[in-house]
């Protein structure tokens, strides 16, 4: 069934302990069309800026990426700097270049706007608003969010979490979102000011899924050598998604699926610099990791 991702297009300059790269293709719609196209058919909708080389999107629309809503505007392409720490676990924003993405209103083209399933990656609440005021129907909505919105744009986050049928966010922002101390807290909180699936990510520990009768755990894929986290998080989502699109399901026992597939598509993502994993992962590839990690949930 039909996906659309409505996000950010960017170039990232990343620094771990190991290497430092310059930038290289990113942003949450990037790494979530890449994930979720390794399961079904992805609508994107961003925009860049006129120094953007679009021959590196190309290789997005021979994996089944619809690139007619990307668009094209005077200026410089949305750029991020970050810089990891010891383990990798800690992350610092060294700049960030919003330009043509700080003028962004998504324009949703005619033939996106009957799209079922639809991630609003992160980006101002009123942004993601606009985008559906512009969908007909849609079966299944999840949006992103942080910390930035929740400190300066709370009224807008509210009323778009009454909009929404499920809510991603990382541990620190359900604590923030929530004034609570407690993950389990935090996610049954979050479920009554609207979403009825909450998915509260924990990095290498992995993410919890709340729902209204449960709480269900999952650990992280064990990768062996991670190199960069950045965009992991879009990248669950886009598995998550995609997994759910191709399914044509959001039942209890799909998203808890789901879940399993998004937490491969991140450890993709992890192993390599931006997105250069994911762009050589196959479907093959895909579902062999996929059957391991569920596999190792199973206790006979």
């Amino acid at each position: 069934m039909s996906l659309l991702v409505v996000g950010s297009i960017a170039f990232d300059s990343i620094k771990t302990p190991q290497d430092e790269v310059h930038e290289i293709l990113g942003g949450s719609a990037i790494y979530f069309s890449l994930a979720a196209s390794l399961l079904t058919p992805v609508r994107l909708v961003g925009v860049v800026g006129s120094d953007f080389p679009l021959d590196q999107l190309h290789t997005l629309s021979g994996r089944g990426v619809d690139l007619s809503g990307v668009e094209v505007q005077e200026g410089k392409t949305f750029r991020w700097s970050g810089e990891y720490f010891g383990g990798l676990n800690h992350r610092e924003t060294r700049w960030v270049e919003l330009n043509v993405f700080e003028r962004f209103q998504p324009k949703i083209p005619e033939a996106f706007r009957d799209s079922e399933f639809v991630f609003l990656a992160n980006g101002a609440p009123l942004t993601q608003l606009g985008v559906l005021e512009q969908v007909r129907r849609p079966r299944f909505v999840m949006a992103d969010t942080m910390d930035l919105w929740i400190h300066t744009q709370r009224p807008d986050l509210d009323q778009l979490l009454r909009r929404v049928d499920g809510l991603v966010v990382n541990d620190d922002e359900a604590l923030l979102l929530t004034q609570t101390k407690s993950l389990l807290e935090a996610g049954k909180a979050i479920r009554e000011m609207g979403p009825g699936r909450v998915v509260v990510k924990k990095g290498e520990h992995g993410g919890i899924l709340f729902t209204q009768d449960r709480v269900v755990p999952l650990p992280a894929y064990p990768v062996h050598q991670v190199r960069d986290p950045t965009g992991a998080g879009d990248s669950f989502a886009g598995g998550l998604m995609g997994y759910l699109a191709r399914a044509g399901n959001t039942d209890g026992a799909s998203f808890k699926a789901a879940l399993a597939m998004g937490t491969v598509l991140a450890s993709f993502a992890v192993e390599d610099f931006g997105v250069r994993r994911l762009l050589e992962a196959t479907p093959a590839e895909m579902e062999s990791r996929y059957r391991e990690y569920c596999s190792l949930l199973r206790i006979d």
